[in-house]
């Protein structure tokens, strides 16, 4: 892995931050764009070796920055992670902010598509390179009270399938992984919005939440790492156009 340029948006957090550490272990040198300044200054003195860079996803000055200061120390990408996303506000239609709904859509999609717009042309250059962008369950099936976010996980599906297609006769490979729930401060924080929406308990949630998956589980973010190593291999240089859930088999997001 010595060789391999890593860029991951949402990096010093959550998944990203997952994925980060495991390449850094394996010699990638390895990039991170993340909104958190102070996430950000903990992910520089964690790593002193990784670029990291404070921007907002959806800030294209701020991003177009960020990028040329990876483009001045690697010239070019070989794996694009783009997991960038917020949990966006929780409630039924009708009691929803437009603003928020925006915002949670914009963080997603339109943080997405910009580190992707960026990326493609290097990896046109070299013929080949592999882009993951971050789906959810959510992005496969209706999700009751949350509809900001199935709308922005929905629409990674779309892109997803579409750049593999643009993109797959020049040997790139773009897939999204459909996470469940994750263990972790950002699915606690969803709880504590779904239990304020709904009146429900903190914990009623989560139990519906386990008992929505064939496996009665949810997982680690190390899980969704795994895959994201695997994509990233030998073993997976012919899967691209997917969307692959890690999520215990989701059978329903119906409260």
């Amino acid at each position: 892995m010595t060789a391999k340029r890593v860029l991951i948006t949402g990096g010093a957090a959550g998944i990203g931050h997952a994925a980060a550490e495991s390449y850094l272990a394996s010699g990638a040198r390895v990039a991170i764009i993340d909104a958190d300044p102070e996430a950000c200054a903990a992910a520089k003195a964690k790593w002193p070796s990784a670029l990291v860079h404070t921007a907002d996803v959806t800030d294209q000055a701020a991003m177009s920055a960020a990028f040329s200061a990876v483009d001045a120390s690697w010239g070019g990408v070989d794996t694009l992670l783009a997991s960038a996303g917020i949990g966006g506000p929780s409630g039924t239609l009708e009691t929803l902010d437009y603003q928020a709904f925006k915002e949670c859509v914009a963080v997603t999609i339109h943080g997405s598509f910009l580190a992707c717009r960026w990326a493609a042309p290097h990896m046109r250059a070299q013929g080949s390179g592999l882009i993951v962008l971050m789906s959810s369950s959510a992005g496969l099936h209706g999700y009751p009270g949350r509809s900001p976010y199935a709308a922005a996980k929905w629409g990674v599906t779309g892109l997803t399938k579409t750049l593999a297609m643009e993109l797959g006769p020049a040997g790139i490979r773009v897939n999204a992984i459909a996470p469940g729930a994750v263990h972790g401060d950002r699915m606690e924080r969803v709880l504590m919005k779904e239990a304020a929406a709904s009146g429900r308990s903190v914990d009623a949630l989560r139990e519906v939440y386990t008992k929505g998956t064939s496996l009665r589980t949810w997982v680690d973010a190390a899980d969704i790492v795994a895959l994201m190593r695997f994509l990233d291999s030998p073993a997976g240089a012919r899967i691209s156009g997917q969307i692959l859930p890690v999520d215990g088999h989701t059978e329903t997001l119906a409260p």
